[in-house]
């Protein structure tokens, strides 16, 4: 296959995800729910639409006409999944596919279905790519991995995996940056990065950087129709064991009801919290987000004003070019 055969297949995925029916939606996030409790119908809906976003076929051809893939034997690409999201591993499917060479891919047990089902679709489009693509269990055969868990899997991946070329992700979390002139609208806007995917995503926003003396009421105010994430029962379990654990600890914090906020400078927060970390003037707030740097994922901001962050309410909205921990995994494949 031609590169201009594959993008060609995957723009048609792209569309045939996007006339995925209501009836096609509920069965998928059935079966997907069964494995994961935490992948209901809204968030399986939001993976599949946030999929077709990227394979329109003009961002195809502008994500891939810098790079330049040499006509030479397909290498074994292993792709380790993770399954905190739905479909979280598609980017890396359709990077190794899209380069030409063959994905072995071990699908996370949380997510083993639609995936599955993304490539029984892409089969049908395009048959040819049955010979690029092998489900395994195992990697051994791999020439090359890209993987992505925790800190600790990540160092068990490193070793394992330390001969061949690799990219290894490990945590990341994202952050906001506020400035307290939002309005209610882009404050509304930014409870969407906090709340789906429960927050479970790296791109999920998990702290905040706010002005010494910044005050929580308007953000408040602004997110009260997140509520019902209190319907999920895990959810619901989480949001009352953080709050027993901050009450029982004496630790200060402010509480919507679905929701805690307390001061904390770690990055990565629990399920139904959000740190927050005060500045004191632009210079303190670069120094602290450089410092940051290393472990962010992304970041969002009022229009996107800070450098290289998104707009609020788009945390979950990455471009085909926005790659995971800043890596370009492309220019990887392009080596091998």
């Amino acid at each position: 296959m031609t590169l201009e055969n594959r993008i060609e297949a995957f723009a048609k995925l792209g569309q045939r995800l996007k006339s995925l029916s209501p009836d096609e939606l509920q069965y998928l996030a059935s079966r997907a729910r069964n494995a994961n409790s935490w992948f209901d119908l809204p968030n399986v809906t939001a993976a599949f639409q946030g999929i077709a976003n990227l394979l329109e076929e003009q961002y195809l051809h502008e994500w891939l006409f810098v790079y330049d893939f040499p006509q030479t034997s397909p290498r074994k690409v292993g792709i380790v999944m993770a399954g905190n999201i739905p479909l979280v591993g598609f980017h890396d499917l359709l990077s190794v596919l899209i380069s030409g060479h063959h994905a072995l891919v071990k699908t996370s047990s949380d997510d083993p279905h639609l995936v599955k089902f993304v490539v029984d679709e892409l089969l049908k489009i395009e048959p040819r790519f049955g010979y690029y693509i092998t489900f395994a269990d195992l990697l051994k055969e791999s020439e090359a991995i890209i993987a992505t868990g925790s800190d600790n899997t990540a160092r068990y991946f490193e070793y394992y995996f330390a001969s061949r070329p690799h990219i290894i992700r490990k945590n990341r979390s994202s952050v906001a940056i506020l400035s307290g002139f939002e309005t209610e609208e882009e404050l509304h806007q930014l409870g969407q990065d906090i709340f789906q995917y429960y927050g479970l995503g790296c791109r999920n926003i998990s702290k905040f950087f706010v002005p010494e003396g910044y005050r929580f009421d308007k953000f408040f105010e602004s997110i009260e129709s997140y509520k019902t994430v209190l319907d999920h029962h895990r959810y619901q379990n989480n949001y009352d064991y953080n709050k027993s654990i901050l009450l029982v600890n004496g630790v200060p914090h402010f509480d919507n009801g679905f929701l805690l906020l307390t001061e904390n400078p770690q990055p990565v927060s629990p399920i139904s919290v959000i740190h927050y970390e005060t500045f004191n003037g632009l210079p303190d707030l670069y120094r602290k987000m450089t410092e940051a740097e290393h472990k962010t994922q992304c970041v969002v901001s009022s229009a996107g004003w800070y450098p290289k962050s998104f707009s609020f309410g788009q945390a979950q909205c990455p471009m085909v070019w926005d790659y995971a921990d800043g890596v370009d995994t492309l220019a990887f494949l392009a080596t091998l």
